[in-house]
């Protein structure tokens, strides 16, 4: 081999080499540019789940709380309804009472056997 292709040879694998580092650098750039722009998608992903969540708790709170005012006028209603049928009639409250209590007993006593 002459001096002038082994110079070439030597020139030509500096720039490959100068190019790949180059390539190497660039993909590297790339790659984080690529992370971050990842990173920031899913923080704001995070943030959007985030806040339909909470907005989905309000609202599921907001119904329960109606359901929970509705049911405990309701309890109210009944037990005064209870009260009022015991004191007209205290003997047919105590007999009722009796009744639905033996057949419970005999309900859940049949169910051992």
């Amino acid at each position: 081999m002459s001096s002038e292709s082994i110079t070439n040879a030597t020139e030509a694998a500096k720039s490959a080499k100068k190019a790949a580092g180059n390539a190497v650098d660039q993909g590297e750039r790339s790659f984080t540019e690529a992370m971050t722009a990842a990173e920031k998608t899913l923080a704001e992903a995070t943030k959007t789940a985030e806040k339909v969540f909470k907005e989905g708790l309000e609202a599921l709170r907001a119904q329960t709380r109606t359901y929970t005012d509705n049911a405990g006028e309701r309890v109210d209603e009944a037990q005064k309804y209870i009260v009022e049928r015991v004191r007209e009639r205290p003997v047919t409250a105590a007999l009722t009472g009796l009744g639905v209590g033996l057949l419970l007993g005999l309900l859940l006593s049949s169910r051992d056997r």
